[in-house]
């Protein structure tokens, strides 16, 4: 049998393995991409606002004011209840690390391999991301949940009719930023909704032109809208996105040798169709078309990823504690410019 390194015990006792210095391998997480965490670091897509929760102004419908009129008319002014308000609660998020003095110490070179405190607080910020995950993807259990932020179900509901169908999320009555759905003066408050059979050109595609066609609202005359433009992006899981790569390969003879030549370039209205690892247990396959001009992480100033300093463990002299907080919540100020298309 031949001799290798680790047969030699003096070489084996003398001698360092390759330790690969200042690097490691992260396999600490089940999902291959992780999307909440990254939208809400992207500062263009989030808004900053104060006060004890997030509230602001919707016009759901109009007075009817304007007619048609003739000569020496007589005027009848109308004036009409046409304004409500939204509002969501703020929602506090940590992630934290520590680090013994003497640790410190003992991780310095010649020593070190890699730097102790950089895998602490990368250790941090991985729970930090998979929590968001979580949380950006699912909604409260029910208006009792006081922890939870209001994700993507919450304002996005699905419904198995056509239309701008989407209702109040299960166990919130009260509606989606405290507008209740269900009566007939909000309807305007709803999300567009629609199911498919097949992922196919010939049904979800049709049914996905229509809603990214119905769902871009522009309002008639300037007004000081919080709106900031039509800016989709489109969500969804491994079946869609495996099916819509192979739809793209039988449309195309002329792909050369490459076996999956459109794996990773499938778009919608030139807009790169987003796999979400998280959806893939959804068997409901849904599709979420979600308007950033719209859909913002709202942050309390201030409280926008806020590091803190090293702080010593109360009891523990030789202990730094360092905490990484969010005050946030997702905010949708204009629900009727999303949606959301799911399997039968």
């Amino acid at each position: 049998m031949p001799l290798q390194g680790d047969d030699i015990a003096d070489l084996v006792a003398l001698t360092q393995r390759d330790l690969g210095r200042m690097n490691w391998t992260e396999i600490a997480t089940d999902l291959q991409e992780y999307v909440a965490l990254p939208q809400i670091l992207r500062k263009e897509r989030v808004r900053f606002g104060s006060g004890y929760g997030i509230q602001w102004q919707v016009m759901l419908t109009h007075s009817g004011a304007a007619k048609t009129t003739g000569l020496y008319a007589v005027d009848s002014v109308n004036v009409g209840d046409v304004m409500t308000n939204a509002n969501i609660p703020w929602r506090h998020i940590t992630t934290n690390y520590a680090i013994e003095r003497r640790e410190v110490a003992m991780n310095r070179n010649p020593a070190r391999i890699v730097e102790l405190v950089k895998v602490r607080r990368s250790d941090a910020m991985i729970s930090l991301a998979v929590l968001m995950e979580t949380q950006f993807w699912n909604k409260p259990a029910d208006s009792t949940d006081a922890s939870s932020i209001f994700g993507v179900p919450y304002w996005i509901v699905s419904n198995a009719t056509t239309g701008f169908n989407g209702g109040n999320a299960a166990g919130f009555t009260g509606g989606p930023g405290g507008i209740d759905r269900t009566v007939a003066t909000n309807s305007r408050w709803k999300n567009y909704t629609g199911r498919y059979v097949n992922i196919s050109v010939s049904d979800l595609v049709v049914k996905w032109r229509a809603a990214a066609t119905k769902t871009k609202f522009m309002s008639p005359t300037p007004i000081p809208d919080y709106n900031t433009g039509n800016r989709y992006g489109y969500y969804t899981n491994y079946d869609v996105i495996g099916e819509m790569e192979s739809a793209l390969e039988s449309r195309n003879s002329n792909l050369g040798n490459d076996l999956a030549v459109k794996d990773g370039r499938v778009v919608f209205r030139q807009v790169p169709i987003h796999w979400v690892p998280y959806l893939d247990d959804n068997t409901t396959d849904p599709v979420y078309g979600i308007n950033w001009g719209v859909f913002k992480p709202v942050f309390l100033a201030g409280e926008y990823l806020n590091e803190s300093r090293p702080q010593r463990a109360a009891n523990q002299h030789t202990v730094l504690q360092t905490h990484v907080d969010l005050t946030c919540n997702i905010e949708c100020r204009d629900p009727r410019r999303c949606f959301v298309l799911d399997k039968a």
